[in-house]
């Protein structure tokens, strides 16, 4: 079963937003069996839209839309839909009228008559209850394909995929098993391990495929496979993965079920009942945001210090002065001396801090470009590592985060 997704609308196009939706439905479409082949972005315009769906519909079972249901005259995606179907007729839906007004009435805002078009739909479509917003998503069944049309908003849409699309999906058709597996590898490159295994790779069956996932530092090997059968695809697959240890056992480090770096250690520190604090200065509070975006980090995570500046160093986490004019704020020492601070005054079981120059200069000091400290401080000890990132800016912030937190993951296991 394969499917297509289309993301209507000129904002994804030129840059003002980040496409997440495909993302996510492409996952959610993947865990029940759904393989996607094919993600478009196209504009809010009508033969933009009948040409993709047309294209689409050559090439898919399950052609999923997102965007382009708004009230205003710039939303053209429901009446497109409805020509591409030759539907002329429209139905109007009492109880999504009802639904917008009880969702005006509680943040206060005026029902106007504008608003009747969004419970307005082609007759051959078939209405998905919209619970956390006014534009339904639509339904359609033509020529052996399912169309969906959902809007863009992402909770909306993602409260449609779970409560209204995907159990159709799982209804209307039978679907294969799919199942992934992932190797965890460090200090190899991806093309190092590749000769390694080509034997072993090049004799996996059909049904299974191997991707390199390569980072920094290290290189996720992903098997997924696909079959009727779960019980026999999950022998088949620990078999091979069994195999595949025996030849580079020496640069494994785990086994994961795609678990993101943050997700981990949430259920690291949960799993061992441990907290954990934060102190940024280049990164700017973004080891906070990631940790905080899992579900249930109030569990673990406690909070955090953004001492941007050296004043706010010495104030906030106790950072001495002397330390920062002997030495810089980016160096060991300080890095040191902040996550000391921010252990002792939010009591938590570890502190990460970290302070570097994420660039494009480098503020005065000596130190070049993507120089990174990384201290964590738990009541097993301290410890500090220098980096250095390169550039350009976002990457050596992205990678501070991301080392930040598996040099904590390594910390948490080694002293358990």
């Amino acid at each position: 079963m394969n499917a297509e997704i289309i993301t209507i609308g000129d904002e994804i196009l030129i840059g003002q937003i980040v496409d997440t939706n495909s993302q996510w439905i492409g996952q959610e479409l993947n865990k029940i069996g759904v393989s996607v082949y094919q993600i478009s972005s196209i504009q809010d315009e009508r033969k933009h839209i009948l040409n993709a769906l047309k294209e689409a519909e050559n090439r898919a079972d399950i052609v999923i839309i997102t965007g382009g249901l708004g009230p205003t005259k710039d939303d053209i995606t429901k009446k497109t839909i409805a020509e591409y179907f030759n539907d002329h007729d429209v139905v109007e839906y009492p109880e999504v009228i009802e639904n917008i007004k009880e969702l005006f009435k509680k943040v206060n805002h005026p029902f106007n008559e504008a608003q009747k078009y969004q419970a307005q739909l082609p007759s051959k479509a078939t209405l998905l209850t919209n619970r956390f917003g006014t534009a339904p998503g639509m339904w359609f069944y033509e020529n052996e394909t399912v169309f969906v049309s959902l809007p863009g908003v992402p909770y909306e849409m993602k409260g449609l995929i779970t409560y209204e699309v995907l159990p159709r999906i799982q209804q209307k058709f039978k679907l294969p098993f799919i199942l992934h597996k992932t190797v965890m590898t460090v200090g190899t490159g991806e093309s190092v391990i590749a000769g390694r295994i080509e034997e072993w790779e090049n004799s996996l069956p059909e049904h299974i495929k191997l991707a390199y996932l390569p980072s920094f530092g290290k290189v996720r090997l992903r098997i997924s496979a696909k079959g009727n059968n779960k019980e026999v695809l999950e022998k088949e697959v620990a078999e091979k993965i069994e195999s595949l240890s025996l030849l580079i056992s020496d640069i494994i480090v785990g086994y994961d079920d795609e678990a993101s770096i943050e997700q981990r250690v949430g259920n690291l520190l949960k799993k061992r009942n441990q907290t954990l604090s934060t102190a940024e200065s280049l990164t700017g509070g973004k080891i906070a945001s990631t940790l905080v975006a899992i579900p249930g980090s109030s569990a673990y995570y406690m909070g955090s210090f953004i001492t941007y500046t050296a004043a706010l160093k010495q104030e906030l986490l106790g950072v001495s002065k002397q330390t920062i004019e002997d030495n810089t704020v980016v160096s060991k020492e300080v890095a040191l001396e902040m996550a000391k601070g921010c252990f002792e005054r939010l009591k938590t079981d570890y502190a990460i801090a970290v302070t570097g120059n994420a660039g494009p200069t480098t503020d005065h000091n000596d130190k070049s470009v993507g120089l990174v400290y990384i201290a964590i401080v738990s009541k097993n000890g301290a410890e500090v590592q220098e980096f250095n990132f390169g550039q350009p800016r976002e990457k050596v912030i992205n990678r501070t985060v991301t080392k930040a937190l598996e040099l904590l993951t390594e910390n948490i296991l080694k002293n358990y």
